[in-house]
């Protein structure tokens, strides 16, 4: 019962949230759209649609994915696996990256990191 009536309570400030981003976002618009590009004035309605159409268009359905697929940003997953490898894998995958992009300590020895290398 505790649950059913948290699950109401959360859905019910998520609509909230939703109405009153609505809003601000329609209040946004409406007051520098039609002065700086004279655009035309939007309803309530439209910034709703607005919203989600932002949506779709700069995150997709579901969030964001990575090269691979999997939602999340792509550093927590390559933490997890090189958490998961063997100390020589660890060692192999920093020479790696080593070759390919130089060492992070070649740069903290000079101030601004900006310095070139001898």
């Amino acid at each position: 019962m505790m649950k059913k009536q948290w699950f109401i309570k959360i859905a019910f400030f998520a609509l909230v949230a939703v109405a009153a981003l609505g809003a601000v976002v329609m209040w946004l618009w409406n007051w520098l759209i039609p002065d700086l590009f004279h655009g035309p004035v939007i309803t309530y309605i439209q910034a709703l649609g607005l919203m989600i159409l932002s949506r779709i268009l700069l995150r997709g359905f579901f969030g964001p994915k990575n090269k691979c697929g999997h939602h999340g940003p792509p550093w927590m997953q390559m933490k997890g696996k090189f958490e998961n490898m063997s100390p020589e894998e660890r060692d192999k995958m920093r020479d790696l990256w080593k070759k390919r992009c130089g060492s992070y300590r070649d740069c903290s020895d000079s101030p601004s990191g900006s310095e070139e290398k001898q």
